[in-house]
């Protein structure tokens, strides 16, 4: 929420002292009546300087000619210098109070030729500052209280009914002058509104593509880098574990040959780790496409062709993995993003697996099912992901630690494809079952 004195200028605006106070502070709302004290900018007091010299000025000159008005009685022609100039120096309070202000010049402009300069400021001020509700009782009290010295002075004395239509549209005019400022400056304050209600909606938007940019990011390292550095994690938690028991004496000595494997094995899942992880920041940096503007070609990314080499790396690892495909082979082959989605369900099935269950029995199936989808019975195709382990006894020793955003990133994923997801332990058996529409 805005303070109320805020400065409501924006950087690319011109400078707050060429604007009027109302539109730049916030004492002043665009509704007028008064309130509590008014901060001038520049501009405000030249105006206002300008105003009371324009009162004065008129005010000195009806002053010096009261002299001819020899129709009116002397108390009214005493009355008339006074009236005048209280009426040019309650200028200086018109935007604080401009309801009462115009409430003064009510008696005075029914009595004094010389507030005619300060009457037009101030009929002008009621316009610009006061909400027409009331503002327009107070000229129509302005003109009936003028109206007896009309009809007795100036239509017999001063130019007749001429003088008496030229009071009218002096009132009406300038009151109407106000008011086209005050419409103006209230649509200026509204769009000034609107603009900053479409700044906050669109540092919303900003800030929730950045989230969504962030989770994108978080749930492709995830699924990359988790399923990587398990399998480094199983082979050198394999090596370091022969090691000792050797070492202890409890199994042969380990062989160059074997320490060699083993080093080329783990620097080889290092160097797919590095590869992977520069293909998610090639996808999340570029646009859709297979090529940029530089001719670079956009790496693959995982298909369903790719899981029996997923599996085959489980595998190679020690784990036992029984996998199987359904109702595939003959089926129309699904698009690039729900084939990535499969891929990334039954990776992460396996990496839990080999974190929290090591050297559990997994079975993976990948089941496609005729049958309809959506809500207008249209033939379709469901595909099914399920992945399966027992849960060990005790894992506290084995486990191999992470992050736990893994399945929170895969329903995510799942989601987007409108799918759902289901995991728990049912008798000793974790599932992991996604279901997934194949339109």
């Amino acid at each position: 929420m805005n303070h109320p004195r805020e400065d409501r200028r924006r950087p690319d605006s011109v400078p707050r002292s060429m604007l009027p106070g109302a539109l730049v502070f916030r004492e002043e709302d665009g509704h007028g009546g008064g309130g509590g004290p008014v901060r001038r900018t520049a501009r405000d007091w030249v105006v206002d300087a300008l105003a009371f010299a324009w009162a004065v000025g008129w005010w000195a000159l009806l002053v010096t000619r009261l002299s001819t008005y020899s129709y009116l009685p002397d108390w009214l022609v005493a009355l008339d210098a006074p009236l005048g100039a209280v009426a040019c120096l309650s200028l200086w309070w018109r935007r604080r109070f401009p309801l009462l202000v115009a409430l003064a010049l009510v008696p005075a402009g029914a009595l004094a030729n010389s507030v005619v300069g300060a009457g037009m400021v101030i009929i002008l001020n009621l316009g610009l500052r006061v909400p027409w509700q009331r503002s327009v009782p107070v000229l129509c009290l302005m003109i009936a209280t003028v109206a007896p010295y009309v009809l007795i002075y100036s239509v017999p004395y001063e130019g007749g009914w001429a003088a008496a239509g030229f009071v009218l549209a002096y009132y009406l005019a300038f009151f109407a002058w106000g008011s086209a400022l005050r419409a103006r400056r209230m649509l200026v304050l509204r769009l000034r509104d609107d603009a900053d209600r479409e700044r906050a909606e669109h540092a919303r938007r900003l800030a929730d593509t950045r989230r969504a940019e962030r989770t994108a990011i978080a749930r492709e390292m995830h699924d990359v880098l988790a399923h990587r550095i398990s399998l480094l994690s199983v082979h050198a938690g394999a090596l370091a574990y022969r090691t000792r028991r050797a070492d202890a004496g409890a199994g042969p000595a380990l062989s160059g040959a074997e320490i060699a494997e083993s080093a080329q094995v783990i620097r080889d899942n290092a160097h797919q780790a590095l590869n992977e992880l520069r293909d998610v920041l090639y996808v999340l940096r570029t646009d859709s496409g297979d090529s940029t503007d530089s001719g670079e070609i956009a790496p693959p990314q995982p298909k369903m062709a790719d899981l029996e080499d997923l599996v085959e790396e489980a595998r190679a690892t020690g784990q036992t993995v029984d996998f199987r495909t359904e109702g595939t082979e003959g089926a129309r082959s699904p698009r690039p993003q729900l084939q990535r989605t499969v891929y990334r369900v039954v990776q992460e099935g396996l990496t839990n697996a080999r974190k929290h269950a090591p050297g559990s029995h997994v079975t993976v199936r990948v089941r496609a099912d005729s049958g309809t989808s959506g809500t207008s019975g249209t033939s379709g195709t469901e595909m099914t992901v399920v992945v399966t382990n027992p849960l060990p006894a005790d894992t506290a020793e084995s486990e191999i630690p992470g992050a736990g955003a893994g399945l929170t990133g895969l329903h995510e994923r799942v989601e987007l494809e409108g799918g759902t997801l289901q995991h728990g332990s049912v008798d000793g058996t974790f599932t992991l079952r996604a279901r997934l529409p194949w339109h």
